[in-house]
């Protein structure tokens, strides 16, 4: 045993045989001896850039200032194409560099991509959008500089077929040759946007599983074909339901017909619909475990088809947030924060290998605001988590239902442990008690729906230059930790000489 850990050792047995003067409420955690539960990927924490980001269009409009007249003809607002090449937003993307760029969304089902100098005013018959050559460069130029891999999948809209109705890979493999042909390359892709809707976002009218699975098994031999190395993800599912969603399409059906054959299961999931689609959940419930648990309901379905469809293949996460439709008017605010970071712990302690939030840039549920890509209270969220959370996984528990403990080690430092500490108590605080010295980030807000949050008491903004600012921790000794009620903190445990993450 090595002189550190002897220290570490001799501490906790002092800290350990102290315990009983803890009072109640207060959790103790002896970070030395957490053990490996998992791994997840180097690219855990990734977004999405919605398809029709990149080619413009019609996409879910924000919500206006008074959200009371939101109404049927203020769901879609137009949204010129994204730029790529801005400076604070490559800069703020790079920081949560490496991860994964998915492009893709319901959009993407029937875009056309011109694959030459002569763009078409309007999409050809079958397709609803066009995607420019200079667009995808500008993905491919944008992923490479922040340190991304790209995700997407492919049209598959009444143009992309035969006369037969059958599907055909020609605009497919003309997106993948050119992204090869600049020295790119699709690391993963899902068949088509979340086939389980199929009957309101793009295929044929009547499109059933069966047609699925058809098409699937030449999707599969093709890209295994021209493009080995890219993992087939899927099915891609959305709904979180074992039966039939109203298209008639179940994930069970999909993979039922389509066979064996994806390299990483994937899935969707959104927690609630947004008030454009006609639901109005009450924002009091999103820091109660009823609603935060959904996470682990979803999953349960899945990882229950993925046991037995695909046993064994990793799961992917490649399309979430808080509320579908673009997100509800709290999703901008420091109250899905604990949602964003609750679920990045949950899913990681659970073997998710990958979780992609909807959406990096655009409309109300992104990271970064849409209008001056300043970041959002779930952005700071993110770069804590990226910068303090490495990919082992420990295990450790947490005993009261608003106290949600997870445990990583330090993505950089050689022994140290890293705990994600959320109080979901709107007025109680809560203590943690370790046996070793910490660092604490804790964020907070000055009311849980306000866009702006606070780290260690000071609000967090961009410094000059768009350059992220300095990410202070607190020193605090050993012993007992405040939480303090609805808090998300950080602390990192730098002595914690965990052999697990030696």
């Amino acid at each position: 045993m090595t002189h550190s850990h002897k220290a570490s050792a001799l501490m906790f047995a002092v800290f350990a045989a102290t315990s009983c003067d803890v009072h109640a409420g207060e959790q103790f955690v002896a970070p030395s001896s957490l053990k490996t539960i998992g791994t997840i990927d180097a690219r855990f924490q990734s977004y999405n850039v919605e398809m029709v980001e990149i080619t413009g269009g019609r996409f879910w409009k924000p919500y206006p200032r008074d959200t009371r007249a939101l109404v049927d003809r203020d769901r879609y607002g137009y949204r010129p194409p994204i730029d790529l090449t801005n400076r604070r937003l490559r800069n703020l993307t790079s920081a949560l560099a490496p991860a994964y760029m998915r492009v893709s969304g319901t959009w993407a089902n029937a875009t056309y991509f011109a694959d030459d100098d002569h763009t078409p005013s309007t999409p050809l018959s079958g397709f609803n959008t066009v995607l420019t050559r200079a667009q995808w460069r500008g993905v491919i130029e944008f992923a490479r500089a922040v340190n991304a891999e790209i995700v997407t999948s492919f049209a598959v809209s009444p143009g992309s077929r035969d006369a037969l109705g059958a599907w055909t890979p020609d605009q497919a493999q003309r997106l993948v040759a050119y992204t090869q042909s600049l020295g790119g390359r699709i690391a993963a892709a899902e068949f088509m946007n979340e086939p389980t809707l199929a009957a309101t976002n793009g295929p044929p009218p009547g499109y059933d599983a069966t047609a699925y699975g058809r098409d699937f098994k030449i999707f599969r031999d093709w890209i295994k074909r021209i493009s080995p190395d890219t993992l087939i993800l899927g099915p891609g599912s959305a709904g979180d339901a074992a039966s039939p969603s109203a298209s008639g399409l179940s994930a069970r059906a999909l993979l039922t017909t389509s066979g064996a054959g994806v390299d990483r299961f994937s899935y969707h999931h959104y927690f609630t619909l947004s008030p454009r689609c006609n639901v109005h959940d009450d924002p009091a419930q999103a820091l109660t475990e009823r609603w935060l648990s959904r996470t682990d309901q979803a999953l349960s379905i899945y990882r229950a088809l993925r046991d037995e469809f695909e046993p064994e293949k990793p799961i992917w996460l490649t399309e979430t947030a808080n509320a579908a439709c673009g997100g509800n008017p709290s999703d901008a605010t420091f109250l899905d924060t604990f949602r964003y970071v609750d679920q990045l712990g949950r899913l990681a302690r659970a073997g998710v290998q990958v979780v992609m939030h909807n959406t990096l840039a655009a409309s109300d549920y992104s990271l970064l605001d849409e209008k001056d890509l300043h970041p959002r209270p779930n952005y700071w969220g993110a770069l804590l988590w990226h910068r303090l959370m490495g990919t082992t996984v420990l295990d450790v528990s947490s005993p009261a239902a608003d106290l949600h403990l997870y445990a990583h080690c330090h993505p950089a430092m050689h022994g140290a442990v890293s705990l994600l500490a959320i109080n979901t108590s709107r007025r109680s605080s809560r203590s943690l008690s370790l046996p070793l010295s910490a660092r604490l980030y804790t964020l907070d807000a000055a009311r849980l729906q306000s866009a702006t949050v606070r780290l260690n008491g000071k609000t967090l903004l961009l410094a000059a230059n768009d350059e992220l600012p300095r990410l202070d921790a607190r020193a605090v000794p050993a012993g007992a930790t405040r939480l303090a009620p609805a808090s998300i903190t950080f602390l990192v445990i730098p002595d914690a000489a965990n052999p697990a993450c030696a």
